[in-house]
């Protein structure tokens, strides 16, 4: 069993969306049927006794199963409009509330910090961090449509009462949510339950409905009888709403198990111990981490870290794995020697009152473990720098991965960072200045000035000379290698800008980068990073449209174009490495006759990347390693290059790590 890389998880995300409207489907057919039992069987004595499958094809048939279909159709368009508003809207649903970049609270900070740390060593945008207070149970989930406006959202007990270790091991197991595409799946399966859950609503407002009118109707009146149907109506509708709440489990257990199993190796991987992770799935075991302050415990099931809430038949309907399955797969023999360490502090009987519900094989899950770790311990050794050898060749599968190397930049480029900067990254007035101050600290004094007057003035968009003066210096003592980690860290004060001051910032940032009648490579990564996370479309899915690289041919060689230029000054040199690269995407007899080098503008480029993120997920990778081709051709990868690598791996959703 080989560990599936980051591009096999995102195009599997994909088939398991197909999987989802397969289940969806069946369960609507058969909730319909079942409703359509219940109509025939009350209107049977209108019907002259017909055949179910003759009453089914007759009007009567036809209206009950229309408006069943239709109402299941209304509850999930409703839910599903409802939660447009991405990972944020998610939150809310749940009564989480916002953690502030700059909050005080010790296990607050704690968190952040580890979320930091994950986030610049996978090389995606910091996520917004919500903490769900009323909640004592152990548990954690992420929501959103994209990598680039994710939410985490924390249980209280869990910054609680979970070591850093534990904690760390349950943030990267989410983020392997994040990286995997596990995300918009997960809300999309939301709006299908409560389309299905509809039917079981409406029976239960009937059966209520019901008894409460009949204290105002008498015995003897002929709307007695009515009120009995009606009653009886809503019990039937009520039974059949529970026979889509199976379903609806069903659902979840299908598509979220495996990704479960996964996500529990990728945090081993991400954080390199499987204690941590280890040691949180043992409390939840002990402490429990259902969600019991939120009414919608039951639909986000499917999301969360641990079971979120308690059911029958778990051992068919539960979307996770038994507890203590997980942490043998995790490291057979783990689970004897967390109980072990219980049991110099707590008494027996609660060791074994906290055990998982199922037994496992351990020499057969032993073997398991061992298949899917093992990549992972071969793929650490890998290392890039910017001063280092680079294997242009295996530059994909470090996408959408944490390594030690990059674990370790984080956490030392977060030492590094001046307590004022830091914290001016996170307001939204600091974030916005830190993009002007990207673009020209490396100038003279007098051009700053310059340039920066070309911004009009604005309570938030507007120059701040004060903060700019805190900024420029911090950046310039850094360096260059630490900017996207910079802006990386201020994206959640940027994505609480509205929208007519993201499009503000935008502009601004674009007549900077133009003051200078020419466009560097870092101003064109920067345009296009703010443009993809902060522009009108930012959040919005890509759809699959290209299974072949042949529709998009012009722009891969656009793209090449670019990244050979950026990878030589030599014209003869960047030639070479044009036709080296696009060799991959022609037949072997055509390569001769593929498009020559070209010079792109950042429009051009904008709109390839745009149609290359449409491509399969199985083929962004060629894509990826044709361009660390082009820049890599003398063994080493620039800070300029690696920023342009950056920003195409951005563009395509591949987050790079940090070389």
């Amino acid at each position: 069993m080989a560990h599936p890389g980051f591009f096999q998880r995102q195009a599997h995300a994909r088939r398991n969306t197909g999987l989802l409207v397969l289940l969806f489907s069946t369960a609507v057919i058969l909730i319909t049927l079942a409703v359509c039992v219940v109509g025939y069987l009350v209107t049977r004595s209108e019907t002259s006794n017909q055949p179910f499958l003759h009453w089914l094809l007759s009007t009567h048939g036809l209206i009950t199963a229309g408006a069943v279909v239709t109402l299941i159709g209304v509850g999930t368009l409703v839910r599903w409009v409802d939660l447009a508003g991405g990972g944020d809207r998610v939150a809310k649903m749940v009564g989480a509330r916002a953690v502030t970049p700059d909050t005080t609270d010790r296990d607050e900070r704690k968190l952040r910090n580890i979320v930091e740390e994950m986030a610049i060593a996978s090389g995606v945008p910091v996520p917004d961090l919500y903490v769900m207070d009323n909640e004592t149970g152990i548990n954690a989930f992420v929501a959103g449509y994209t990598p680039g406006e994710a939410v985490m959202v924390v249980t209280h007990g869990a910054i609680t009462q979970l070591t850093r270790d534990e904690l760390q091991g349950v943030v990267g197991h989410e983020f392997s949510h994040i990286l995997n595409g596990d995300m918009r799946l997960n809300v999309r399966l939301i709006a299908l339950l409560a389309g299905i859950l509809m039917i079981g609503q409406i029976g239960g407002f009937l059966l209520q409905s019901s008894f409460h009118r009949r204290h105002y109707v008498s015995r003897s009146s002929r709307d007695s009888r009515g009120q009995a149907a009606l009653g009886l109506v809503g019990l039937a509708l009520l039974v059949i709403g529970y026979v889509g709440v199976f379903f609806g489990r069903l659902i979840q257990s299908a598509v979220s198990r495996q990704r479960e199993t996964l996500a529990d190796a990728s945090s081993v991987q991400f954080t390199r111990n499987p204690e941590g992770i280890g040691g949180a799935l043992f409390k939840i075991g002990l402490k429990g981490g259902y969600l019991d302050t939120t009414g919608h415990a039951s639909d986000m099931n499917h999301m969360c870290f641990g079971e979120a809430t308690r059911m029958k038949f778990s051992a068919l309907l539960a979307s996770h794995p038994p507890i203590e399955e997980r942490i043998n797969t995790i490291q057979p023999g783990l689970i004897a020697r967390l109980r072990s360490r219980l049991r110099d502090t707590h008494p027996s009987g609660e060791i074994h009152r906290g055990a998982a519900a199922s037994s496992a094989n351990s020499a057969g899950l032993a073997q398991v473990a061992e298949e899917v770790f093992q990549p992972v311990r071969g793929h650490r050794t890998a290392s890039i720098s910017a001063a280092a050898p680079v294997n242009a060749a295996n530059l994909s599968n470090q996408v959408g991965t944490v390594s030690a190397e990059g674990e370790d930049f984080a956490i030392r480029f977060l030492e590094r960072l001046p307590a004022t900067f830091k914290s001016l990254l996170y307001t939204r007035a600091g974030a916005v200045q830190l993009c002007y101050a990207l673009l020209v600290a490396n100038l003279p004094r007098e051009q700053q000035k310059d340039h920066l007057a070309l911004i009009p003035a604005h309570p938030i968009l507007g120059c701040e000379p004060d903060l700019l003066d805190k900024l420029i210096p911090a950046l310039k003592i850094i360096g260059d290698g630490v900017r996207f980690p910079a802006l990386e860290l201020a994206m959640p004060a940027l994505r609480k800008l509205d929208p007519e001051e993201r499009a503000g910032l935008i502009s601004n940032v674009r007549k900077l980068a133009a003051a200078d009648q020419r466009i560097s490579l870092f101003e064109l990564t920067l345009t296009s990073f703010l443009s993809r996370h902060l522009g009108k479309n930012a959040g919005r899915v890509v759809p699959t449209r290209y299974k072949r690289y042949k529709p998009v041919l012009p722009e891969i060689q656009r793209l090449l174009s670019l990244m050979a230029r950026a990878g030589t000054q030599d014209q003869t040199e960047a030639e070479a490495l044009y036709r080296q690269a696009i060799a991959g995407f022609v037949d072997i007899g055509k390569a001769d006759a593929a498009p020559g080098l070209e010079k792109v503008t950042m429009k051009q480029l904008q709109q390839a990347l745009i149609a290359l993120n449409s491509l399969s997920p199985l083929l962004k990778p060629a894509i990826i390693d044709a361009c660390a081709h082009c820049v890599s051709h003398d063994g080493k990868v620039e800070i300029n290059e690696y920023e342009l690598m950056r920003l195409v791996a951005d563009q395509l959703d591949c987050p790079m790590p940090p070389m």
